[in-house]
């Protein structure tokens, strides 16, 4: 298969796992590329991509970007807090302004679930969702399952657990998506609070013991307490969050095997992962951030060459 069976990213959902095998080793030569001394290639010379943020990144953002400008491509970045969102404008008036820039691609985040569904009936441009509120952050997912796949060899067959704030978190439904497409088993664990109430029917095991979710796993993913999404308590304090949830080295050497930890950043330190766990040997965390990269350059160069047919 030489190209995507999709015009957009929209979510993990939409996706084959041909497609992301083919995402993953259209990946594996962009990894060569950006370790090498010139880090860029000529290939989206011509392609010109609008960043729209309606909602803070930094890690997200940032990692796009280099992808595109590793890339070659022509950049414009749109922040919403300085914009005329602010003034009441609607978000299909703001992105056609902008599309009429003659731009080719939009890679969005935006704090309503579904909005680069919506755009992409809207809009003549290859959108790509950077992350809907609490439902789907597509390119995080891949280069999770990308991550696992450099370390482990395969996903197939692995067992994940991701612990933590599943309930407002789009990275752990991406990441349930992604790595059931591959073949993998998936559980959460976190308080019942922060657990979705029907999250078992999406084939998803739930385990409310963090001691027993480790000794299952093959890999735990660790995702950190959403308080800006939060409009209540889900627990009643961080440090009882810490004690029931966290994991620290004491606990990962209690286990009878190695296990790797992830983390999509940013890291709560202290929190959900001790310092010394997260600068450990069995954390990928940085091999994450770096894989990013790659995932991008490689979901922007498939979607682009669909465009240019």
């Amino acid at each position: 298969m030489s190209e995507l069976s999709v015009n957009h990213l929209l979510g993990i959902k939409y996706l084959t796992s041909e497609d992301i095998q083919l995402i993953f080793e259209t990946a594996d030569h962009f990894k060569e590329v950006i370790n090498r001394p010139i880090k860029k290639v000529p290939s989206l010379r011509d392609i010109t991509i609008a960043n729209l943020f309606f909602e803070n990144s930094t890690r997200t953002k940032l990692s796009f970007e280099l992808a595109e400008k590793r890339l070659s491509a022509d950049v414009i970045n749109f922040s919403a807090s300085q914009s005329s969102v602010k003034k009441g404008e609607t978000l299909i008036d703001t992105v056609n302004n902008i599309l009429s820039m003659k731009v080719d691609m939009v890679v969005m985040r935006h704090p309503n679930p579904g909005a680069g569904v919506f755009l992409s009936h809207h809009v003549n441009a290859s959108i790509i969702n950077a992350g809907d509120g609490a439902h789907e952050h597509p390119t995080q997912a891949l280069l999770d399952s990308y991550s696992i796949r450099e370390t482990l060899g395969e996903v197939t067959g692995k067992n994940v657990v991701i612990v933590g704030d599943i309930l407002h978190s789009r990275v752990a439904l991406s990441n349930i998506f992604a790595l059931q497409k591959q073949g993998a088993h998936v559980k959460v664990c976190g308080p019942l609070t922060l657990i979705p109430k029907h999250i078992e029917k999406l084939g998803v095991g739930v385990e409310t013991n963090l001691k027993k979710a480790l000794a299952w796993c093959d890999v735990a993913n660790m995702l950190r307490v959403q308080n800006e999404r939060m409009d209540i308590s889900y627990f009643p304090s961080t440090r009882e969050y810490t004690q029931q949830f966290g994991v620290n080295k004491a606990l990962l050497d209690s286990l009878d095997k190695e296990i790797v930890i992830m983390h999509p950043g940013p890291i709560n330190r202290g929190v959900e992962i001790t310092s010394e766990v997260a600068d450990s040997n069995q954390a990928i965390i940085l091999n994450q951030v770096e894989n990013g990269v790659a995932i991008r350059m490689a979901v922007i160069y498939l979607l682009a060459s669909k465009i240019k047919q």
